[in-house]
């Protein structure tokens, strides 16, 4: 409970500082354009412009006059930290942490280029990123900067965090700064995260976050001419799994509908590639049956879940040895 209310106030402080509404149009004005300078920088995986990011958010701390420092535990990685000293150090400390790097887009299906961050007439700004997160990382910074002006001083020092790679899995980043010494000298007591994107200018706050498991899906079988049919073929395997898969996951949205659980409860599964077949110049081999086929989804275990009987379900119903099948 105790973990819990600490929580609650830092977000009642942050949003307190945000909903106390801007002091003048310039104001206004000003705090629109950091972000959009923060979304037109390009960090879209598989090569995100990090250094440029990076020393965006360096200037800004250093307008703040907070701590800052750019931390590579991988080369061409940039963590950048961010440090407002409290007056008791010996409180354990809150980091409010972001990641910089965003998912790849398709341009050519986007209104406005995703890295313009077009404001339009009604307030709404297209970028990538615009959500997921980097409106959570300026967020940060914006309430800091109200309460600096206030002249606020925080008990327990903050940290602000921006790391790198959190779309491929964190493992260059948030990973190796949990694990690293400069974390333990931190002592954080209380952490925040991104969440669910909110259309309103209600905040959310999540006392749980679910896994992910990213599953890739292998199937072998003997190839064969495409006009004959065969048992236990790659992609006949692969489908029989999908089928599973598909029946469990609307199994899982049905809890949703029915409103029995909240989005964040049941296992979510998503199928993201599907691969297999022999290509040519201008296509795929068509009468010939792959001997390969693969499938890879993105799964997310809510802290409730029984992972144990998950994995059991995946090696027994999913990717079965007996039909020349495994996972990854």
């Amino acid at each position: 409970m105790a973990l819990i209310c600490r929580n609650i106030l830092v977000i009642l402080i942050l949003g307190i500082s945000m909903e106390t509404g801007w002091s003048s149009e310039e104001e206004s004005s000003s705090i629109i354009s950091r972000f959009q300078q923060y979304l037109k920088i390009n960090t879209a995986q598989p090569n995100p412009r990090y250094q440029e990011a990076a020393d965006f958010l360096l200037s800004e701390g250093k307008s703040l006059s907070l701590e800052s420092q750019s931390i590579e535990f991988v080369p061409g990685k940039p963590l950048v930290l961010l440090k407002w000293e409290g007056t008791n150090l010996d409180l354990p400390s809150i980091l409010l942490y972001s990641h910089t790097d965003v998912v790849p887009s398709e341009p050519d299906k986007w209104s406005h280029p995703p890295f313009s961050a077009h404001l339009d007439s009604t307030g709404r700004i297209f970028a990538r990123g615009s959500q997921d997160m980097k409106c959570v990382g300026m967020q940060y910074l914006e309430a800091l900067r109200r309460l600096k002006a206030q002249g606020f001083r925080p008990l327990r020092s903050l940290y602000v965090a921006f790391a790198p790679d959190e779309e491929i899995g964190g493992h260059a980043g948030a990973e190796m700064f949990a694990q690293s010494d400069i974390f333990q000298r931190m002592n954080v007591g209380v952490v925040l995260d991104e969440g669910l994107a909110s259309p309103d200018q209600h905040y959310r706050a999540f006392y749980a976050e679910r896994s992910p498991w990213w599953m890739v899906i292998k199937a072998v079988g003997a190839p064969g001419h495409g006009s004959k049919l065969y048992d236990n073929s790659a992609m006949e395997n692969l489908l029989k799994s999908i089928e599973s898969i598909r029946r469990f996951r609307s199994s899982q949205f049905d809890l949703i509908k029915a409103g029995f659980k909240a989005e964040g409860e049941v296992v979510s599964i998503n199928m993201v590639f599907l691969k297999a077949g022999t290509p040519t110049p201008n296509g795929f081999v068509m009468n010939l049956q792959p001997s390969e086929a693969e499938a890879g989804f993105d799964i997310r275990v809510p802290p409730t879940a029984d992972p144990e009987s998950l994995e059991k379900r995946i090696a027994e119903e999913w990717a079965p040895s007996s039909r020349n099948m495994s996972f990854t």
